[in-house]
């Protein structure tokens, strides 16, 4: 939590369930990004958290944006983005949606298929293009590798068809997964890229860029390795498959960017037992998988929690949210513990909360409110 957060919930106390996000700290985040990787393009993940204060930063910063959609692309252009500096990196859109995004000025679009290869192609005539390949996500907390990516040997069919299309095939790109904790992970990604760069070119291909994708992690529960750890594992790859001809590199943080800017207030709205010797308590709180914290489905990212009682004994708890759906139980398995002392009404904080949670909140499930934000 920043001091400026810890000022805001202090002198305001918000009504709850709220986020209060830290719009210098996705300054300071950004510009240690750039100093980790200072050859690569930062093009934020929109999707993390498409915040107008968020967005206004960062493009005063220069940042680029990589966008999920044309309302995402519409948020980038509202805040001052140029529309060049603009990427959409969807693989799956509407072919309404490349006729707008080409019609504002976007030219730089993802794809990882024929159909959408051939939408592009339509609707984006002389576009730049990259393809995105399948990689392992081993060691990411919130994998990626199903939806998204095609096979090596397709994808060179697919870049070779692009030009044939009138495309400008620009590049390749990969994505190791969400909440990556493996530094090895790009490495191995790089390698497997490099492979398919090399083959392209022979074949006439004039691929000149090289996506990274995301995936780079903050802190929750337990250690992980510093941006620069990843900085230097990235280019120390880069170097090694690619010697002195390196290609653009482009990056698309989203959670590090924003992930540790923000705090979630929230209120135990009950806390309860199933039987009167059971040591496990039920902790309710007024937000829950519904209104925000998605990323708990399968308890795969794990929040710290901050309560007023921290220091006094513990005890094991599960954690769930507000609603009336047994789906929404954000912690049974992950040996969460919290203080025995700690009682209805009492405000508590879910730490690193900035990235994926104003935007996965629904719109009133049960009636709730959406998530209320206030950035400072």
């Amino acid at each position: 939590m920043t001091p400026k957060v810890s000022r805001f919930l202090r002198d305001h106390a918000p009504a709850t369930p709220c986020l209060v996000l830290d719009v210098d700290r996705v300054e300071e985040n950004y510009r240690r990004l750039m100093a980790a990787l200072p050859l690569a393009r930062i093009y934020y993940a929109v999707k993390a958290n498409p915040a107008a204060p968020v967005l206004e930063r960062l493009v005063g910063l220069g940042s680029s944006f990589d966008a999920a959609s044309w309302e995402e692309i519409e948020a980038c252009l509202a805040a001052g983005s140029r529309p060049e500096g603009i990427s959409f990196g969807n693989t799956v859109k509407k072919e309404s949606a490349i006729r707008a995004a080409y019609a504002a000025g976007v030219r730089m679009f993802a794809f990882d298929s024929e159909a959408e290869l051939r939408k592009l192609a339509r609707s984006a005539p002389g576009a730049r293009v990259y393809c995105r390949i399948l990689v392992g996500n081993v060691g990411a907390e919130w994998p990626l590798s199903k939806k998204f990516g095609c096979e090596l040997e397709m994808a060179r069919e697919l870049m070779i068809l692009a030009g044939e299309l009138g495309l400008d095939p620009f590049g390749l790109s990969f994505h190791v997964g969400s909440q990556q904790t493996r530094t090895d992970a790009y490495e191995a990604a790089i390698a497997k890229v490099a492979m398919l760069f090399t083959d392209l070119r022979d074949a006439g291909v004039k691929v000149r860029m090289v996506n990274l994708g995301g995936g780079y992690p903050v802190r929750y529960r337990s250690e992980v390795p510093e941006i620069d750890d990843f900085g230097a594992a990235i280019m120390g790859a880069m170097t090694e498959h690619f010697g002195n001809a390196l290609p653009e590199i482009v990056i698309e943080p989203g959670r590090f960017m924003v992930g540790d800017a923000g705090v979630v207030s929230a209120e135990v709205v009950l806390v309860s037992r199933k039987a009167k010797d059971d040591p496990v308590r039920w902790v309710y709180l007024d937000i829950g998988r519904f209104g925000g914290l998605a990323e708990t489905e399968g308890e795969a990212i794990k929040y710290a929690f901050r309560t007023p009682h921290d220091g006094e004994v513990d005890g094991p708890v599960t954690i769930a949210g507000p609603t009336c759906d047994s789906t929404d139980t954000l912690y049974e398995k992950a040996n969460y513990r919290l203080p025995l002392s700690l009682d209805c009404g009492d405000r508590v904080e879910l730490l690193a909360t900035g990235a994926y949670v104003t935007t996965y909140a629904s719109q009133a499930f049960n009636g709730f409110r959406p998530l209320a934000e206030h950035y400072v």
